[in-house]
């Protein structure tokens, strides 16, 4: 239960500050979701978006992140 515990805490810290960042930097990423190779079609009454760049960067980031996090704990 402990580990459990400590997973929810860390959890939790990183959604606030991925939170803070969209609050206070929010302006500045309006690139992300808008990068090419994102796939957008609009007709007149469907549209369709899939964000195929934007998810494999972010993929990429976090997967960066989660490496140097548990190679350093």
């Amino acid at each position: 239960m402990q580990q459990t515990g400590k997973f929810l805490i860390i959890a939790g810290i990183v959604l606030i500050i991925a939170g803070l960042i969209v609050y206070f930097a929010g302006n500045k990423l309006t690139w992300l979701g808008h990068l090419p190779g994102d796939i957008r079609v609009e007709k007149e009454n469907v549209r369709f978006y899939f964000p195929i760049t934007t998810m494999i960067i972010l993929s990429l980031v976090l997967s960066a992140i989660v490496y140097l996090v548990r190679k350093f704990f």
